[in-house]
């Protein structure tokens, strides 16, 4: 089977078993489907709604990226490390390449992984947090799984390409 799709798949079950564990579990009484009773079970953080990205990934907060002087908006997801780096911002980084894929930076300190996955497959333009070097990933190009990461959010389009040229990112909440 063919790598990529091996990853794909291996979303999909575990999320398709509990939507299957989900609805056999309800009774008449609750609501028919078994993403209104998951919302029910789980309180918001925030009465506002949660937003999707266009891969399916929960947003909560925006923000703006300046890559070399020119801004790019993103989201950060609602996960325990995206809002510990959201804490540190504002955030200017110098920016090194790696692999032709990625740009990192050191960050000032270790953010909390917390609930987080064991690691992700990034997908152009993510921005992540790679546990083990403490640092910031941000991609431009596709890169494989690894352990340890742990995606934050994601970039507009036309951030990648922006970001493959730069040195220096500047992270702030959006005006």
């Amino acid at each position: 089977m063919n790598p990529a799709r091996f990853r794909a798949l291996a979303r999909v079950v575990p999320a398709a078993a509990l939507l299957l564990v989900m609805t056999a579990c309800t009774d008449d009484s609750q609501p028919s489907s078994a993403a209104s009773s998951l919302e029910s079970a789980s309180p918001q953080a925030s009465t506002a709604p949660a937003t999707t990205t266009p891969t399916g990934r929960t947003t909560a907060m925006k923000i703006r990226l300046t890559l070399d002087g020119r801004h790019v908006a993103a989201t950060l997801n609602d996960s325990a490390t995206a809002r510990d780096f959201a804490a540190e911002l504002p955030l200017t980084l110098s920016l090194r390449d790696l692999n032709q894929a990625e740009k990192v930076a050191d960050l000032p300190r270790k953010l909390s992984t917390s609930g987080a996955p064991e690691g992700a497959d990034p997908e152009v333009g993510d921005l992540a947090y790679y546990a083990p070097w403490n640092q910031l990933a941000t991609y431009y190009r596709d890169a494989p799984y690894a352990t340890g990461l742990v995606i934050l959010g994601h970039m507009a389009d036309g951030g990648a390409e922006r970001l493959a040229g730069a040195d220096e990112i500047t992270i702030e909440a959006a005006p």
